[in-house]
């Protein structure tokens, strides 16, 4: 059974932390609404809710992918790079852990999830603002023994990893060649974004389908015409909050990923 992790959007979001854009005005109406049409679209693309308390006292905590990694053999609870976030972790560990055995990032590493890209057995861990080396390390060493290569990159011009690219499944990526080096994908099909969306480098993959913001229309032709079936969703308002798509959830199956 596939499932995802989703938190409904905190009441402060206009209090976000914000790394790379300006500060303006996020309508936590239309954030809601849009949230929902969100996890309505995962819920049409196959996969079961399991939804947490809102944490209205924290404004980012919407972005749920940010506070674990799950993958086939083991969930690591992160330690985000923003001090702000750390109260969030425990808050997810009764959701996750009749599903995978728990490990942790611990003091002084420092991990969010929208920094971890998995690509089958190979995962790159982005070198960010709220990655450091030190969680890197201590993923890498989670991760190993199950048999994945873990790899760090750096990640210059983006929040996390997967603002910049995602995975899309058989050897495919979605990446802004402006905001990190794609020589790292080794072997892999690189999709480029289009250069007046920079913002469009990710996606959900699911099933024969991909999750995707309608903001990015020309990104989404190129998509298609590599033969990828569009669902769209609108995600403006926590777009201004420096969230992505992946962000909102955490996706994986009973039976590993």
């Amino acid at each position: 059974m596939l499932y995802a992790i989703t938190r409904p959007v905190s009441r402060s979001i206009q209090d976000c932390e914000l790394t790379h854009l300006d500060r303006c005005k996020i309508s936590y109406d239309t954030a809601q609404r849009q949230h929902e049409a969100y996890v309505k679209a995962l819920q049409s693309m196959g996969a079961t809710i399991i939804e947490l308390d809102p944490l209205h006292e924290h404004s980012d905590a919407v972005f749920v992918e940010d506070i674990i990694v799950v993958v086939g053999e083991v969930a690591v609870l992160a330690r985000p790079g923003a001090e702000s976030r750390r109260g969030e972790v425990d808050s997810i560990i009764a959701a996750i852990r009749p599903h995978r055995e728990l490990a942790r990032i611990e003091s002084p590493g420092t991990l969010d999830g929208g920094d971890v890209f998995v690509a089958e057995r190979t995962i790159f861990v982005g070198s960010s603002t709220r990655t450091n080396e030190e969680g890197f390390k201590q993923l890498q060493t989670v991760l190993e023994p199950h048999g994945y290569n873990v790899i760090s990159l750096p990640v210059p011009g983006a929040l996390h990893l997967k603002t910049a690219a995602t995975y899309l499944g058989d050897g495919q990526v979605l990446a802004n060649p402006a905001w990190l080096d794609v020589s790292y994908f080794k072997g892999m099909d690189i999709i480029e974004v289009h250069p007046d969306e920079p913002m469009a480098g990710n996606a959900i993959r699911i099933g024969d389908a991909l999750l995707f913001s309608s903001q990015f229309p020309h990104t989404a032709g190129r998509l298609e015409a590599r033969g990828f079936n569009l669902v769209q969703v609108d995600s403006t308002e926590l777009a201004k909050a420096e969230g992505s798509l992946t962000c909102k959830s955490v996706i994986f199956t009973s039976n590993g990923l």
